[in-house]
């Protein structure tokens, strides 16, 4: 039976409350500190004052960013993995940090938006990635390279991940989309495993790891996302998506990925072969005008 404990406080002093050694992998995407009255976003087209709430808002990120990430390593299993999310407002304190503390740095994973929302002003680029730390506490860790290949179509993956960002499921201003947290739970853990997030926000993690047959630890500083996340994963459905076999001894493992990518390849050649037959058509009828 697959369990899910999801908890409403501060995550530096819930982490003290789990058993060291009792996760298999932790995803966290924490509080950027791009909140204040110095930074600007766009809203509806018009430049706005950048304001998640006071939950981005960090008087020292490098201390906050140790004090969680050293609780997160206590907790970790010997052979698991953390993967932390971030943009250049935080990633390069997150992955000091993890040096300091002695971890494995496995990979940094580049998460390409096709779709990223355009810039206003012009004098620098417009920001269309994220970077997601994977670290280990050793050389010896749970990573499901078979999975990764079956869902890069039989090519070994590469640490450019493009997927597209996608309308937000609720009003939290950093959801992440689900299609990323899949890959990430599938290729760093297996079905039965304890997955942590302890960013929970409004409970993505959550509910791909209870799809994806995982137990789920969350915890969530704001009542009103927590609230939203415990909805989200009252709903959720275990295993209410298709099934493929990954690897040669039976275990189950989700085809969602992989059939989304299939379905858009489906899509493009259908595309691809209208566009080719309208040109056609207007070529023939060019020609017969010009006769």
């Amino acid at each position: 039976m697959i369990l899910v404990d999801i908890r409403n406080g501060d995550c530096l002093s819930l982490l003290k409350t789990l058993p060291e050694r009792s996760i298999d992998l932790i995803f966290a995407d924490p509080p950027y500190n791009l909140s204040g009255e110095s930074f600007l976003t766009t809203k509806s087209g018009k430049v706005a004052k950048l304001n998640k709430g006071n939950w981005d808002i960090i008087a020292d990120i490098h201390k906050f960013n140790e004090s969680w990430i050293k609780e997160c390593i206590r907790v970790l299993s010997d052979t698991g993995t953390i993967w932390i999310s971030g943009t250049l407002h935080n990633h390069p304190s997150v992955g000091v940090t993890l040096k300091k503390l002695g971890l494995w740095i496995i990979n940094d994973v580049i998460w390409f938006k096709r779709n990223a929302t355009p810039l206003l002003s012009c004098n620098r680029f417009a920001p269309s990635t994220e970077l997601i730390w994977v670290a280990s506490k050793s050389k010896k860790y749970f990573f499901n390279y078979d999975a990764a290949k079956r869902i890069n179509g039989g090519k070994q993956m590469k640490n450019l991940w493009v997927i597209n960002a996608e309308r937000h499921k609720t009003k939290h201003p950093t959801e992440k989309p689900e299609t990323l947290l899949e890959r990430v739970i599938l290729i760093g853990s297996r079905e039965g495993d304890t997955i942590l997030d302890p960013f929970l926000g409004s409970g993505t993690t959550g509910v791909v790891a209870k799809r994806l047959n995982r137990n789920f630890i969350g915890f969530e500083l704001n009542k009103e996302y927590f609230d939203i996340a415990k909805n989200r994963l009252r709903i959720a459905e275990k295993n209410d998506i298709k099934f493929i076999d990954i690897e040669p001894n039976g275990e189950h493992q989700l085809s969602l990925v992989m059939e989304k990518k299939r379905e858009y390849g489906q899509r493009k050649k259908t595309a691809s072969k209208k566009v080719k037959i309208k040109t056609q058509r207007r070529k023939r009828a060019s020609r017969r005008s010009a006769g």
